[in-house]
């Protein structure tokens, strides 16, 4: 995919997969290239996706009833 001007990593996760917990690090890995730009990306660097991870629900410990 290549990036839309104003796109940053984690805007472009919650874009292709609705939440940016953990993927967010694995879209960085795959794409070390992306720190040259700064936080907010121009228009057209190709940027590599993960497959889709599954999101895995966190536990909820509930101190009151």
């Amino acid at each position: 995919m290549s990036t839309l001007q104003g796109d940053t990593v984690d805007l472009i996760c919650l874009r292709y997969f609705n939440f940016t917990g953990g993927v967010t690090e694995q879209v960085m890995s795959l794409n070390p290239h992306l720190v040259d730009y700064g936080l907010i990306f121009p228009t057209g660097i190709d940027i590599q996706l993960p497959d889709a991870p599954e999101r895995t629900q966190k536990q909820v410990i509930q101190l009151w009833t």
